[in-house]
């Protein structure tokens, strides 16, 4: 029978290195994130307010893509972030930074619900819970420029919207790992922790925390 599972998790929580590990360990197809040269990327950064609408709605239709393709792929796959955590933690920043106005954002939020509610549900979300330490010290570990300048106010901000997003994300189970203590990156008892942990869910469809969380 075919699984789907979703990878979630603020920038350098470990997303992309666990979706390799977890296609290789439990033969999944992964699903990285689309590298698609958005249209809109170079207006925005100069031009936040005026382009934030305009580049969210690149990558919702993006993301749309994505996962129906995937929705389509008869094996079993897993997927590097998704549509939901694009829409409910990153464009809902912009909107709170203010970059959206309020008419822009319940028009891409009306949009986006509609979409989500069509598209196939995961059976199982993942979500790397990780302090700001330990995603600074990861984000450095990777050596990406762009990345390097990433203040701590912004990565916190991500993060709140990530838990608000999390405890109230009811269209497929959810099994939360603690992301500050299990490196499982280094430490391969750890990621055979996890990777049993999500055999057993996808048995039993549990939305429990991860069996170690304190």
């Amino acid at each position: 029978m075919k699984k789907y599972l979703v990878l979630a998790g603020n920038i350098g929580a470990g997303k992309s290195t666990l979706v390799g590990l977890l296609a290789k360990k439990l033969d999944f197809v992964p699903y990285f994130e689309p590298v698609l040269e958005n249209p809109f990327l170079k207006d925005f950064y100069a031009d936040m307010k005026r382009w934030a609408f305009h580049s969210q709605i690149f990558f919702l239709t993006s993301r749309t893509k994505a996962h129906r393709e995937l929705s389509l792929d008869p094996r079993a796959v897993v997927q590097d972030r998704s549509i939901y955590e694009d829409a409910e933690v990153f464009a809902r920043n912009l909107y709170l930074q203010g970059a959206m106005s309020d008419q822009e954002w319940n028009s891409y939020h009306e949009l986006y619900k509609t979409i989500s509610g069509i598209l196939p549900p995961p059976d199982l979300v993942i979500y790397i819970r990780a302090s700001v330490p330990t995603l600074k010290a990861r984000i450095s570990k990777r050596g990406r420029d762009f990345e390097a300048s990433i203040p701590d106010s912004y990565l916190k901000g991500l993060n709140n919207l990530y838990e608000e997003w999390i405890q109230n994300f009811t269209l497929a189970p959810v099994l939360t790992i603690p992301g500050d203590r299990f490196d499982f990156v280094e430490d391969s008892s750890a990621f055979q922790a996890i990777a049993s942990t999500i055999r057993k869910r996808l048995e039993d469809k549990q939305s429990l925390l991860f069996p170690y969380e304190m």
